[in-house]
């Protein structure tokens, strides 16, 4: 068994901290009416990247667990380009993360980090309208061109990638244990199935859950608004109040579903995988007919970056597909460079015993390598602006709470 693995599988997955630190699309706080910059133009990217040098060092802030504890990539970057990196571990969800460094760069002042991790969702959304984030310069990242999925080429949180590129992705759809549940599952109203009545997990982040009301009702929710929430809600409501659901869940609806306290579940893809290979529990995961969403955590560069060449330097490093497999090998959620798949094969022909079935099972897996079939049914979470997501938490959170 791959130790990596089995250590994550033992420990919360970066998923879970972004629940447990109560993320949903909220932070209604800061708003950013009348503070919005417009998109740079090329012009405006071409000279800021013009004016800035190399320093050979840099400060990467990421989320827990998104890199093996002896940092192997980061090892081999500064041995490839003599650039040392400083890796913290600081971020454990997103709000508190934007809280802790909106003041300097509202101020113009460094954050002490020029390469950061974070998810698409509100906080990242303000990033880019108020202007905190550095234009990327595409002509420094040919492996990111040449390497990175066509879906991470068109998010739609980030149009063009004009800010962000993929650090790694996920999938929400389906988990149920066999044990229980005997038949294929095959489509989100397997979640309203009163033969599962008192044994359906559902999340308690309302972006997840709301979107899983608009998929079972087939609206799509790059499009939708207010009145498509609203008739998602009532499908959500009455799921609940027909007692079909046990709970809304964070991150223990895994082990929930391990030991049968629940049969069928919203679930994300890493943790299902993750599960299976730390105890072999044999859980199912599938993406609905109807559809699953697609959530992606990325690197972006801090507007106020002492080091920003070297911060997008090391961002196209990841691209290189011996890097980002060895991440992979690792995170063992949704990989934005598909060529990996073909090292992590080679390396698995070349291992032997445990390590070769590891190295297999990552490689042969549709939780690290979604088909284009696959891909086709996922729906990333659609940017909202901060009034937008305060009418969607007031229509979701009743849900939950009640």
């Amino acid at each position: 068994m791959n130790r990596a693995a089995l250590h994550r599988g033992l420990t919360m997955s970066r998923r879970s901290l972004l629940l447990a630190g109560g993320v949903s699309l909220g932070l209604a706080a800061c708003g950013v009416k009348g503070q919005q910059k417009p998109p740079p133009t090329q012009q405006e990217i071409t000279s800021y990247w013009a004016g800035q040098s190399r320093h050979g060092k840099l400060n990467f802030a990421n989320w827990p667990l998104y890199m093996d504890d002896k940092r192997t990539q980061l090892k081999q970057f500064t041995q490839a380009t003599g650039t040392t990196v400083k890796y913290q571990e600081v971020i454990q969800d997103d709000p508190s993360w934007f809280g802790r460094i909106q003041p300097q760069l509202a101020a113009g002042q460094s954050i002490g980090y020029d390469l950061m991790v974070m998810t698409n969702g509100i906080e990242l959304t303000k990033m880019q309208l108020l202007g905190y984030l550095v234009p990327l310069d595409h002509s420094r990242l040919p492996n990111f061109a040449q390497y990175a999925g066509p879906t991470y080429k068109k998010e739609i949180f980030d149009p063009g990638n004009l800010y962000t590129i993929p650090w790694t992705s996920g999938i929400t759809g389906i988990g149920y244990n066999p044990k229980y549940v005997k038949k294929e599952i095959t489509s989100i109203a397997d979640l309203w199935d009163p033969a599962y009545a008192g044994k359906v997990g559902m999340f308690s982040a309302t972006d997840e859950l709301g979107y899983f009301g608009m998929y079972k009702l087939g609206i799509n929710p790059a499009s939708a608004g207010p009145a498509d929430w609203k008739k998602s809600a009532a499908t959500l409501k009455q799921q609940r109040d027909k007692g079909i659901v046990r709970a809304y869940y964070d991150q223990t609806y895994i082990k929930s579903l391990a030991n049968g306290d629940i049969w069928i579940t919203m679930a994300w893809s890493g943790d299902i995988f993750q599960q299976n290979v730390s105890e072999g529990t044999g859980l199912k995961f599938v993406i609905p007919k109807e559809g699953g969403s697609l959530w992606t955590d990325n690197m972006c560069i801090p507007l106020t970056a002492e080091n920003p060449v070297d911060a997008l330097q090391l961002m196209d490093f990841f691209y290189q597909p011996k890097i980002a497999a060895g991440l992979a090998e690792y995170i063992n959620y949704v990989t934005p460079v598909p060529a990996t798949q073909a090292v992590i094969r080679a390396q698995a022909a070349a291992a032997t015993g445990d390590d070769q079935d590891s190295l297999t099972e990552i490689a042969d897996s549709p939780l690290v390598y979604p088909s284009a079939t696959d891909y086709a049914r996922l729906h990333s979470f659609r940017p909202l602006t901060p009034t937008e997501d305060r009418t969607f938490q007031d229509i979701f959170q009743p849900i939950i709470q009640g």
